[in-house]
Formats: structure tokens, sequence, C-alpha cells
């Protein structure tokens, strides 16, 4: 199976300042791939090179097969890129923005014609089609702007943060438009600040730290190479939590955390079968347990445990 990128030792640096430092990275194809990372990693540095709007300053980088360095043309034609911003002119309509950029990818008026009404059905766009953009919503301009961008029928999707400032509606109804183009043979690589659309729409996900990738994985690999489980008890008395936070502390491996307002206590494990053993003798002091939850670690936690840093917006790159 031949990668859809690799990327060996690339780095690339402005001025003093080295935002990627030897990263290594495989894409595979039929896939969804997330970038994670704090800020100032080199998430959106990695997209620009891919997209040849930038040339790596040392290290390899090939896309479907050719050298970004050396072949940025061929690269071009195989690669669409949708960045954070929908890139559509708010005074034409719908159709008129598709049809440009179809023209743009030297499609005769004709093909431009067909693809564009493709395009819009398949977007759930074409009973606004003929309406100015500035009367869309942003989550329809989003539509438009991924629509633009799969006009010319790229092999490789490039997203950069598609579904900032969308409201849950809409990011849940590109995230169904997401997978239906892998479906039909799109690779897919994103960027994103939320940790939850990684989860839900990658196959796989590269972490990235100072410039290096630090973990790559699957959702469920990362996780659970993130470590510990994390354990809560409810109790139905407040006064109960003490004795229980001293319970759970001595079976875990971090001190419990005690949370008064929702009577509850915290504690991360590594060994989930002590768990109900510990908490039996609790029965014999009267004291009354209304839940007990275990669940493994989060893309959240995972994230921190890879980067020590919060999972912030990147906005520089």
């Amino acid at each position: 199976m031949n990668p859809t990128i690799e990327a060996a030792g690339l780095s690339k640096r402005f001025g003093t300042t080295r935002a990627l430092d030897g990263l290594d990275l495989v894409v595979l194809p039929g896939e969804v791939t997330a970038l994670l990372g704090p800020n100032g990693a080199g998430k959106t540095t990695f997209v620009s090179l891919v997209a040849t709007l930038l040339r790596p300053d040392g290290g390899a980088l090939r896309v479907l097969g050719h050298d970004v360095a050396s072949r940025p043309a061929q690269v071009r034609r195989l690669i669409a890129l949708a960045g954070q911003s929908a890139a559509v002119e708010p005074t034409l309509t719908g159709r008129e923005n598709v049809e440009m950029v179809a023209r743009l990818f030297g499609q005769s008026r004709s093909e431009a014609r067909a693809s564009t009404g493709a395009v819009l059905e398949r977007f759930g766009l074409d009973g606004a089609a003929d309406r100015p953009v500035r009367t869309y919503s942003g989550g329809m301009r989003r539509r438009l702007d991924l629509g633009a961008s799969l006009v010319g029928r790229p092999r490789l999707l490039l997203l950069d943060e598609p579904t900032t400032g969308l409201d849950p509606r809409s990011r849940l109804e590109l995230w169904d438009v997401i997978r239906s183009l892998v479906a039909d043979g799109t690779d897919v690589l994103l960027t994103t600040q939320y940790l939850d659309e990684a989860d839900h729409l990658a196959a796989r996900i590269g972490i990235i730290d100072r410039g290096r990738l630090v973990a790559h994985g699957t959702p469920r690999e990362l996780k659970r190479r993130a470590g510990l489980s994390v354990v809560e008890v409810h109790v139905r008395d407040a006064a109960a939590l003490e004795q229980v936070a001293a319970t759970l502390t001595a079976i875990g491996d971090s001190r419990a955390v005690v949370d008064a307002p929702t009577r509850s206590v915290r504690v991360r494990l590594s060994n989930t079968d002590r768990v109900f053993a510990a908490l039996r003798p609790l029965d014999d002091t009267g004291i009354a347990v209304d839940e007990v939850s275990i669940r493994p670690p989060t893309l959240d936690e995972a994230f921190l445990a890879f980067t020590g840093a919060p999972a912030i917006k990147e906005n520089v790159a």
C-alpha cells in the first residue's frame, strides 16, 4: 500500500524559529488522518508544505508519490485545500462560486456547469445555488467551500480546522460530508482544535509537539497508551467523602480527588479489577454508594499526556 503522504526528517524554519524539527509521518490511503498539537506545534506549517505553499528546508516530503520540492505542479493537480475560513465570494451566487473554481481547474464551460451541479446537489446546496453567498449561513458557506475544493476531483483533501465557529448541527452535517468523501475515494488530512472531532472522524491521529511527531496511532491506541483509567464514586452523604477518598487513594496510582458539590471522588488507576473489592468494606460502615463508574482515558487526556500542554487553538505556524 503506497502512502498518501510520506514525510521523513522534515524541517522548516521561520527565522530563528524551528517550526518543524525532523518530522516523520506516514499517512495511509482510504481514511481520515487527523493532526493534533498545541499552539505553535507545526500543524499548519505541515499542511502548508503538503499543499506546496511552502518549501521544506530539509528532509523529504512526498505526496501521492510526488516529491513536493521537485514536482510541486504534479502535487497541486492531485490535492485541494480548505482553510480555516470559507474562501468564497459573498457577492456571487453559490453556483457562480463553484463554476469559477471549476474553470480555474481547466474545465470547459459545459464541464464546469455539470460538475458544479453535481457538487451543489451532493452538498445539499442545490436549492440555494442561485442565491448570493452573503445570504448563506456559516455552515452553508463551509459546505460550499468544501464543494468548490472538490470540483476538481482531488485525490487528497487538506482540511485546516474546517468546523471552527460552526454550531453543533452544522458540525455534524460537515462530519457526514467528510465521511462520504472518504467512502468515495478521497483521502483526508484534517487539523482540528476539537479533540472530539478527531476522535469521531479519524482512523489515525498524529500528535505533533515542538515540530516533531510525538505519538501516532488509532484513537483507541492513543488512549490506551495514555495510561490510567478514571474511577468515580458518588456517595449519598457528603460526610462520607473523605473516607471514600482514603479508600480509593489506597488502591489508586494517584491521590483521590474529592468533588464536594457532586458528592463524588475520583482516582486514576491502572488495575480496575481492584475497585469493587476495595469498596466492599464500605458496606460495613453504612456508607451508601449511589454510583460507581469506570472509564478509560479520553483523547483529551491522551493529548495532555503526550504533549504536556493544553489543547488550544493554533494561531501561528
